[in-house]
């Protein structure tokens, strides 16, 4: 019996289709490696481990790597887009009001999509997005901070 390894970030490029390099590479493995983070933090990950990158390059990457589903993209109303690594398990999001900190959580309840809308209007669902707010500990307390 042999031991399964995990693929590789250039296995899984291959593996969708996606033209292997190293700036791609470097891209996907910031993205898994961090925590929710936006398109400037991802570029800066990538210049540490490959050089020289375009931000512009970046955002290229980053549309073909969510295209690709393998990223997930996500929107919290007020700030930048970020950019996670867990696809594929429609988790949801805790965002706190005050410093922007995003953290997973799991579905509220059952499987994929976990939420059932009163009226389909004949869609066939795979995913539900959910985001809630509040502040996170460090905020909650009097003297935390309030970005």
């Amino acid at each position: 019996m042999t031991a399964s390894h995990p693929p590789t970030a250039a296995q899984e490029l291959r593996g969708a289709g996606l033209r292997v390099t190293a700036a791609r590479v470097a891209l996907l493995e910031t993205v898994r490696g961090g925590d929710h983070l936006d398109a400037d933090a991802i570029a800066s990950g990538v210049r540490e481990r490959v050089g020289h990158v375009s931000l512009q390059a970046v955002y290229e990457a980053l549309h073909a790597l969510t295209a690709a589903r393998l990223v997930r993209r996500i929107e919290p109303a007020g700030s930048p887009a970020r950019y996670e690594g867990r696809v594929g398990d429609n988790h949801h999001h805790l965002v706190c009001r005050s410093c922007g900190t995003v953290v997973d959580v799991d579905c509220a309840v059952g499987a994929a999509p976990c939420l059932d809308p009163v009226d389909d209007h004949g869609f066939t669902i795979d995913e539900a997005e959910v985001v809630y707010w509040g502040l996170c500990p460090d905020c909650a307390v009097p003297d935390g901070p309030r970005g």
